[in-house]
């Protein structure tokens, strides 16, 4: 019986930890200011590498005279009616290295909705107030109805 008690204590004080790590990792993080960047005003270097990226859903960071942008991109879709939208920015430091998060919200077209029948590449560029590059960047998703 008491083996049964101390193999619970261990099991609840382990799960009891995670919840602990998983609940406070990210709250250090910093948040980046941004600017939306329209298309046309977007660096040449970045309309440039664009087309290897844009069949990808990921997030890209740039460096571009001492200025740095990030880009969201969704991949290929079969309509018109997707879009991404850059929320917010967090900057953090994991294990010594500085880990860009990007919170990304998308959009899909509901069902029913008429929509053009062509393949479109949905992203979204934004120039940052960060000076250096982050060895890490990670996206986060959100679906927006």
């Amino acid at each position: 019986m008491k083996r049964i008690v101390t193999i619970v204590a261990i099991v609840v004080f382990i799960a009891a930890l995670l919840f602990f790590f998983r609940y406070f990792k990210g709250k250090g993080a910093e948040n980046v200011s941004f600017d939306t960047v329209d298309p046309e005003n977007m660096p040449r270097q970045i309309a440039e590498v664009l087309p290897n990226y844009r069949m990808k859903e990921k997030a890209l960071v740039a460096k571009i005279n001492d200025e740095i942008y990030v880009v969201v991109t969704r991949g290929e879709k079969n309509t018109a009616g997707y879009e991404v939208e850059i929320d917010k920015l967090t900057l953090d430091d994991e294990d010594g290295e500085k880990v860009l998060t990007v919170f990304a919200k998308y959009t899909d077209p509901k069902p029913g909705d008429v929509t053009a029948q062509i393949l479109t590449y949905p992203f979204a560029v934004v120039k940052t107030d960060m000076t250096e590059l982050p060895q890490k960047v990670v996206l986060e998703k959100e679906y927006k109805n």
